[in-house]
């Protein structure tokens, strides 16, 4: 079976799931993980969020409200309150390598600034299950500095909202995800992918 185009999958499988009442049991398994993972090649990202604009327009129109989350925001957010804004960042690669670098910034959004209490803290305490439906974007934002399934895992009983994490990469059957079309596939995600 030849498999459907990102945007078929948006509009004609998910999209549908989202105007449900509550789409939470449609779009997970499980309770305290009322999300789910839709993914798309990477270079279809500029594409992405243009439809995602039109597909949060149609969802208004459904009467449910959307809550764009940007992961980059989330991620800059972070980084800035340990004082390290772009320039930092540029600094230490040169003086101690792209490695380092890189788990500094993991590191950061692990421990010190964790990405899912940012995340968590933008969702408002009153929202409600049948209204509101959380994207999660920009997640390329984070590579190679965090695995998404990492902030799924920690986003576990913390999100009560239906969620969609838009995942940029590639699909390896039967359930694996390649971060950015270039991680090893990582294949212990349970939230269900679209």
């Amino acid at each position: 079976m030849k498999e459907k185009h990102w945007k078929e999958r948006l509009t004609q499988t998910l999209e549908p799931l989202l105007k449900e009442k509550d789409p939470r049991p449609h779009i997970s398994a499980y309770h305290d993980m009322p999300y789910a993972i839709f993914w798309y090649p990477p270079k279809e990202e500029l594409n992405l969020r243009a439809e995602l604009l039109m597909l949060k327009t149609r969802l208004d129109a459904a009467g449910k409200e959307v809550l764009s989350i940007s992961l980059a925001e989330c991620m800059t957010k972070a980084l800035e309150a340990e004082d390290l804004g772009t320039e930092a960042l540029v600094e230490d690669e040169r003086t101690v390598g792209l490695e380092t670098t890189v788990e500094t910034v993991h590191q950061v959004l692990a421990e010190y600034q964790p990405l899912d209490g940012l995340v968590a803290a933008r969702i408002p305490d009153d929202a409600d299950p049948e209204k509101h439906i959380v994207f999660a974007t920009r997640a390329g934002a984070l590579f190679p500095f965090y695995r998404t399934s990492s902030l799924l895992d920690q986003l576990m009983g913390k999100v009560h909202l239906p969620s969609i994490l838009f995942y940029p990469g590639d699909l390896e059957e039967p359930a694996g995800l390649k971060f950015m079309g270039v991680l090893d596939a990582e294949h212990n995600y349970r939230a269900r992918i679209f």
